[in-house]
């Protein structure tokens, strides 16, 4: 029987569950929605609720564990001034899993992990703006090195 044994194992060692626990966790909270293993969302729901509710509370303690939870400044400053102003209403429930069919490789089952009411606009963070100008871009020409013998 596995009495006691509190959460899921996804077959790693312990150092590498909480790192991949904390990089889906800045990730979430950055894109505000990933793509991700059915067991891994799974495993990730609770925990992003509670570092919702930990960022709700507004104290310097909470502000020490959300930085020392997520590792990353810019997450936790997030939560505290965004995620936590948009859910202060919620009681709780702050994620939802939507499963998203099977892998081709290995047909492993895939689910999204989001926000409820979510920012659309956080999916396009890192993604660099076209230039709307229509000219083609010059390239330098590079003359060629004489090489001496």
């Amino acid at each position: 029987m596995r009495h006691g044994f509190a959460n899921k194992k996804l077959n790693r060692t312990s150092e590498h569950r909480k790192a991949l626990l904390k990089n889906m966790l800045n990730s979430l909270i950055k894109y505000e929605q990933i793509k991700t293993t059915l067991p891994k969302a799974k495993f990730l729901k609770p925990q992003a609720d509670k570092i919702i509710t930990l960022g709700k509370k507004d104290t310097l303690h909470n502000t020490k564990i959300l930085v020392s939870q997520l590792q990353d400044i810019k997450s936790a400053n997030k939560v505290k001034k965004t995620l936590s102003k948009r859910y202060e209403k919620r009681l709780g429930g702050y994620t939802r899993i939507i499963k998203a069919g099977f892998r081709y490789g290995d047909n492993a089952p895939m689910a999204i992990i989001e926000f409820v009411d979510r920012d659309v606009e956080a999916k396009k963070v890192d993604r660099i703006k076209k230039s709307t100008s229509k000219e083609p871009e010059k390239k330098e020409d590079k003359k060629p090195v004489a090489v001496s013998k």
